[in-house]
This record gives C-alpha cells, structure tokens and sequence, in this order.
C-alpha cells in the first residue's frame, strides 16, 4: 500500500496537472470562439478585430462561392461591418464545441446559428443562417489568435432578401 500511494503520487499528480492545463486551454479557445460571436453580435469591430491573427485564411465559399482568402482583421472586420449595417439586431448562437490543442496550435469546431433581424413590410422579418465553424488558432504572446476560419453553411431559412425588404422604420 505504501509503494502504491508514494510510488504512483506523483504520476497521478502530473497526470492531473496535464489533464487540467488541457482543459484550461479548451476554455480559453472556447472563449476565443464565443468572443468573436458576441463581439460581433454587439457591432464592436475592435472587439472582433482582436480575436484574429495578422493574417487570416477565411473560407465563406458555402456561403458565396468563390476560393478561401488571406485577410487582414481589418478587412474581416470592414466586410462585416458593411454587410451587417442595415440589420437592427444579429445574433449567433454556438454550441457542441470540439478542441483539440497541440502545443502552439489549436482546432475548434461548433455549431453555429446566426440570426438576422430587420423589420420590414413584408413581416418576413428574420432571415437565419445554420451550419458549422472550423476556426484553426496560433497561440501568440496576446493569446490564442484565430489564423484560419471556415464557415460551413448547412440551409438558409427565412427572408433571404431582408435587406432589400421595404423598411417600416421600426
């Protein structure tokens, strides 16, 4: 009993201790994912800005076709602003998240549902956008910084032209 508990302590000990930094950095990864949602869900560009790396591979070909691209944050963060402008409310709802962490490096999938909202007189009001992310992150000496993020559209439902909808001014 003596040479189980002294001889396998620290084994255990370090096994655990391995075991929680794991989980710590799925949670800060996790966080990473949620940030960048609720930040742009709030129009805060800065905010959405800073969960990216200096350089970005963004695929949204599911969505509009064409070749994934290099983009700075700021172009990420400009095209969203233009392209999300004339809603009054969006909202994303991620969840069933999936990490891996390999060293410096890091993969994040989830579930994601975005919903866009602008009253108009058609009452079709909401246009919603559900499939799944595929984020690859780099760990930086700010933290983890997304460098790859691929949207993966699985339908669209509701008003797919909401913004050219007649307004009400609601």
């Amino acid at each position: 009993m003596v040479v189980f508990l002294f001889g396998c302590g620290p084994a255990f000990h370090h096994s655990t201790h391995e075991q929680v930094t794991i989980l710590v950095e799925q949670n800060e990864i996790t966080k990473i994912g949620n940030k960048l949602f609720i930040c742009t869900d709030n129009r805060d560009w800065s905010c959405v800005k800073d969960v990216f790396a200096p350089k970005v591979l963004f695929d949204m070909t599911s969505l509009s076709g064409g070749e994934p691209v290099k983009m700075t944050p700021e172009q990420i963060t400009n095209t969203w602003e233009q392209g999300l402008k004339g809603l009054k409310e969006i909202h994303h709802q991620a969840g069933n998240y999936q990490v891996t962490v390999k060293e410096k490096e890091a993969d994040l999938f989830c579930y994601g549902i975005a919903f866009h909202y602008l009253p108009n007189l058609t009452n079709q009001n909401t246009r919603t956008f559900v499939g799944s992310y595929n984020m690859h992150m780099i760990l930086t000496e700010t933290g983890w910084k997304i460098d790859k993020f691929k949207f993966n559209l699985k339908f669209i439902d509701g008003n797919k032209n909401l913004e050219s909808s007649s307004k009400t001014g609601s």
